[in-house]
């Protein structure tokens, strides 16, 4: 995963992308939103697994 991700500039690509009208007050939310979730992205993806795992069929909390 990049270590350099604009997220302004990724929210107002995929507005014009997407024909969204990206507010200028909602733009700081989104931009916020999409950093977290570029972190935890991160997170995930760089968690490596075992060759010998296999993906579980059943989820419980």
């Amino acid at each position: 995963m990049s270590e350099t991700f604009d997220a302004e500039a990724y929210a107002e690509l995929m507005a014009r992308v997407m024909g969204l009208d990206l507010r200028p007050d909602w733009k700081p939310a989104v931009v916020a939103n999409l950093r977290t979730t570029h972190r935890m992205a991160a997170l995930v993806l760089g968690h490596r697994l075992d060759d010998h795992v296999e993906p579980a069929f059943v989820f419980e909390a």
